[in-house]
């Protein structure tokens, strides 16, 4: 497996072949309750987080999903991302964003095609993508604050994992 770039990407993805079977893979997740780390399971789904004390806005955590290759072979797929109900209220903004900026788009085409002034539709287009931008960039901010949590979530996997 190769390491964790130096960069956080969007939902950065990795993949681990493990000489165990899925169930005692599954089983030492259980057992691994530390602190400041919270575990779940859900069938083979392994969700870890960082408990109330340790959570901020831009916390992230670690879905892990663990197939049987064979008898004695398993293959972990792990995937970061942000809160859910996080990521869901960006996009819900970014969706609202692009929205109004579309509405304004074709009421200043209506306004002129009728020749009528329509410099509000566009100031308010221009405004639009100036919050959009603000958006990207607080979320890039955010991902940077998460990241030594990131870290912190791949060191206890992998500790569990050996």
């Amino acid at each position: 497996m190769k390491p964790l770039p130096n960069d956080i990407v969007l939902r950065p993805r990795f993949q681990l072949e493990l000489s165990e079977t899925k169930e005692d893979l599954l089983e030492s997740f259980e057992k691994s309750q530390v602190e400041p780390f919270l575990v779940k399971r859900l069938d083979e789904h392994i969700f870890i987080k960082f408990n109330k004390k340790n959570n901020h806005f831009w916390s992230p955590q670690l879905h892990l999903e663990i197939d049987e290759i064979d008898t004695a072979n398993s293959k972990l797929y792990g995937v970061f991302g942000p809160n859910p109900s996080l990521w869901t209220f960006f996009m819900f903004l970014h969706f609202g964003v692009a929205v109004v900026f579309i509405i304004l788009g074709i009421w200043a085409y209506s306004s002129a095609a009728l020749d009528k002034s329509f410099g509000l539709q566009l100031g308010l287009m221009g405004f639009m993508a100036v919050l959009w931008l603000v958006l990207y960039f607080f979320g890039r901010a955010g991902k940077m604050k998460g990241k030594p949590q990131m870290q912190e979530l791949y060191r206890f996997m992998m500790e569990v994992l050996t």
